[in-house]
């Protein structure tokens, strides 16, 4: 992959020495760790636990998915707003596996709860508390219908809460981030500090995506997963407004192949050690500065999941403007980012421009032709639609060589825009996924 993430991602981001991967700073109150469960049969990591032991806060966006990974089912059933422990599998997906999957849930939430439970009770101040199943979440990812792997897991768990760390190593991150990727080539990681009145915040987080990937999250309900975490104290509630408000222009403004995973989920953790001053709704000024730097990891992780997209060699913006309203606009933008005309043409770096034109029309939106504008990049091809008199075929096909191009529409009937990001489709994607359960 030779796209450079330093020119693609949130400009005021700093990189660390790792290259193009984020140094992510500690969240206190979390801790985490990544084992083998050997789902995989190479050893690899497979296996995550993210532990609050004092509780988190939480909020959480689900795939609007009608079949969903029995992970969603069991977390949905989950009524506190606070919670102690995320587990987080690869290889499989818990989707598709009835009862037993759901089961298999209900046993590890009680393995799970049994170790934590006896983990503070060895602790030096010898905390007298409970971890119950009823504060442990699931997330899933991997193969739809295999039989949930419930012992390999519950095998693993007493040694996963042994190797429990506190987040103050970057690799400790890194490693959380690469246990929990499927056909990914890389892990996906983002941060952001900013302040709530007087007080520094902290925002770390990561995610995995790189096929199946056409997230459409709901307020009410190869995977996108995104898990964010952060020291501020901010009531569930207003986490889930915040993530709802931030979810259209990032997460749910990419497309790698068009089709929406049965597992797509994002959520947000608050572990509250940063004692900021109290926020009440989601309308509070205080939060201005948290949500827009909410939005940039938002942002962040969502282009890195495009950019690993399976077989991707060119990440594509699509800016579509002078719409009649948003919906028309995202709607025309995810119809151009689905074609696979236009995306195997953009492969192939061909200036076939006659592609997107026919993926505006199939979008079935109202528009004015003869008002059309296209632009790779700042080059103009279409203008009062038409092909402009001086076109010049090589300007473009130049242009089309890089590796991050961008689209632009403009539709010229009013003032709403939208954003869309995917990638090309290559041969490599063919491969991957008729290879995906060898």
């Amino acid at each position: 992959m030779t796209i450079n993430l330093k020119n693609l991602l949130n400009p005021n981001i700093k990189t660390s020495k790792m290259g193009d991967f984020q140094e992510l700073k500690g969240i206190g109150g979390l801790s985490i760790s990544a084992v083998s469960a050997d789902l995989y049969k190479n050893g690899r990591d497979d296996l995550s636990l993210f532990y609050f032991k004092d509780g988190a806060k939480y909020a959480a966006l689900y795939t609007k998915s009608k079949i969903v990974s029995k992970s969603i089912d069991w977390n949905l059933k989950v009524k506190n707003k606070s919670i102690k422990a995320l587990l987080v599998n690869t290889k499989n997906a818990n989707t598709f596996t009835g009862r037993q999957g759901f089961q298999g849930l209900k046993e590890l939430s009680k393995s799970l709860s049994k170790c934590l439970t006896l983990k503070l009770a060895q602790e030096p101040q010898g905390v007298r508390d409970i971890v119950d199943t009823n504060e442990i979440i699931f997330a899933s990812t991997g193969v739809i219908g295999d039989v949930f792997p419930t012992e390999k897991i519950r095998e693993r768990i007493p040694y996963l809460v042994q190797n429990l760390k506190d987040i103050q190593n970057k690799y400790v991150w890194f490693k959380a981030a690469s246990s929990i990727l499927t056909t990914d080539t890389r892990p996906k990681l983002a941060f952001e500090e900013c302040e709530i009145g007087s007080k520094k915040i902290k925002i770390s987080a990561i995610a995995k995506g790189s096929g199946m990937i056409a997230p459409k999250l709901s307020y009410n309900h190869a995977t996108m997963l995104a898990f964010i975490f952060t020291d501020a104290n901010i009531p569930s509630v207003v986490l889930k407004g915040l993530l709802s408000r931030n979810i259209n222009t990032t997460f749910n403004a990419i497309t790698v192949d068009g089709d929406t995973s049965t597992n797509d989920a994002v959520m947000i953790f608050a572990t509250g050690k940063i004692k900021n001053s109290k926020i009440y709704n989601i309308l509070d000024p205080k939060l201005k500065k948290f949500e827009k730097a909410l939005h940039n990891v938002m942002l962040n992780l969502s282009k890195q999941i495009v950019i690993d997209g399976e077989g991707a060699k060119k990440f594509v913006t699509i800016n579509v403007s002078k719409a009649r309203s948003m919906q028309g606009a995202k709607k025309i933008a995810f119809s151009v980012a689905n074609s696979p005309l236009v995306k195997t043409a953009v492969a192939g770096e061909d200036p076939n421009y006659g592609r997107i034109i026919m993926a505006i029309g199939k979008s079935k939106e109202d528009i004015a032709p003869n008002n059309l504008t296209i632009r790779f990049g700042k080059f103009t091809v279409v203008e009062n639609g038409k092909q402009i008199d001086n076109y010049n075929e090589e300007i473009i096909r130049n242009y089309m060589r890089w590796n991050a191009i961008e689209i632009n529409i403009e539709l010229n009937m009013g003032k709403s825009n939208f954003t869309a990001y995917t990638c090309d489709f290559t041969k490599d994607y063919i491969d991957i996924n008729t290879d995906y359960r060898n």
